[in-house]
């Protein structure tokens, strides 16, 4: 696949699609719960109406996307298919697995619970309904992609490690974004985040019982040399791309600053 003449990794050309359909389907439930409510309706957009099967479909979509998660599936990104054995390269190396240290991880466990106590909070106070929860939900699948294709906060400020590949909490994607899910009482909710909990306590056992698995000094798979995604180098060009973008506004500023300057002389 290309994009303005460069290719991209088949990976990261999935992340695109995602990306792009994810957005689409949370742009729709907007539009529709925001038709609803500026019509008068009470029953938002129909997902949980007896007769709608909109959530269910949404449900299966995300859950047939986990279930890929449990098996060691070529499509899926390196950063999630470390964990299994057939990808463990062993390096020969002796020394202890250089992964991210337990407080850093504990610090985007802190931080996801604070926010999401806010939405709690804003839930039990009836400020905000279990549709804009599941939109919530929806908007947190879209941030996801844009971690792994443009800028992630938690690896730059909390985590950083070098790439998605080496993730320490890849895994945790899931049940990030159905967080919201805990406060919903609807079956589709409820095994939303039931198969998003199982799926980050398989990885959290793996990484238990088998760490070297996780860090690439003790695993080659996770080296540069073996990586097919490139993901880190689409994030490195649009960084550059961002830098030269700041300085041509800043030079255009500028620009401006002084023939305004020679206008007033």
């Amino acid at each position: 696949m290309y994009i303005r003449g460069i290719r991209i990794s088949d990976t990261s050309a999935m992340h695109y699609i995602k990306l792009i359909l994810r957005s689409l389907l949370f742009l729709l439930c907007l539009a529709l719960y925001l038709w609803s409510r500026l019509s008068g309706s009470s029953s938002s957009f129909g997902f949980f109406e007896q007769s709608s099967y909109m959530i269910w479909a949404v449900a299966l979509v995300f859950m047939l996307e986990m279930c890929l998660r449990f098996f060691p599936s070529r499509i899926e990104s390196m950063g999630c298919r470390k964990q299994f054995g057939r990808n463990y390269q062993p390096t020969g190396s002796s020394e202890p697995p250089r992964i991210d240290s337990n407080v850093r991880t504990a610090a985007v466990l802190a931080s996801w619970i604070a926010i999401n106590s806010l939405v709690a909070l804003l839930f039990f106070l009836k400020i905000i309904d279990r549709e804009i929860l599941v939109l919530i939900s929806l908007a947190y699948s879209v941030c996801d992609m844009i971690c792994i294709l443009f800028f992630c906060p938690f690896q730059t400020w909390m985590m950083k490690n070098k790439c998605c590949g080496s993730c320490r909490i890849y895994n945790w994607d899931f049940i990030m974004m159905f967080t919201p899910c805990v406060f919903i009482d609807h079956p589709a909710a409820r095994m939303l985040f039931g198969f998003a909990a199982l799926l980050c306590l398989q990885w959290e056992i793996i990484y238990k019982l088998h760490p070297e698995r996780f860090a690439e000094n003790t695993n080659a798979f996770l080296s540069c040399g073996s990586c097919t995604e490139k993901l880190c180098a689409h994030k490195k060009q649009l960084q550059r791309y961002l830098v030269v973008f700041r300085q041509r506004l800043a030079e255009e500023k500028r620009k401006m600053a002084q023939e305004k300057l020679e206008e007033k002389l």
